[in-house]
């Protein structure tokens, strides 16, 4: 399983829009067959500020995903044209 933490911030002028786009890319990366989880949250102290937790089946999967329509759509077309910062943070279970 490849699991992960995206961390996105933007200006405030960005975030209704930013909003609907992520929901849009959530929705669409779920239905995903190599997508476990995938969870967009605002920082509670930053709305500014967007964390998506991601889980994937594989590798592979992520590949997909990555490759999709939609998230060429949505994250890059979109999310990622009005980012200010992003972070990824890989997360390696333990158990």
């Amino acid at each position: 399983m490849v699991s992960f933490i995206v961390r996105l911030k933007f200006a405030s002028d960005d975030r209704a829009e930013v909003a609907a786009l992520v929901a849009l890319l959530a929705t669409e990366s779920r239905r995903e067959p190599g997508c476990i989880s995938y969870i967009p949250h605002q920082a509670q102290d930053d709305p500014d500020t967007i964390v998506i937790y991601e889980q994937y089946r594989d590798p592979q999967a992520l590949e997909a995903h990555r490759a999709s329509e939609h998230f060429k759509k949505y994250a890059i077309g979109g999310i990622f044209q009005k980012m200010k910062d992003r972070q990824n943070e890989i997360l390696i279970a333990l158990v």
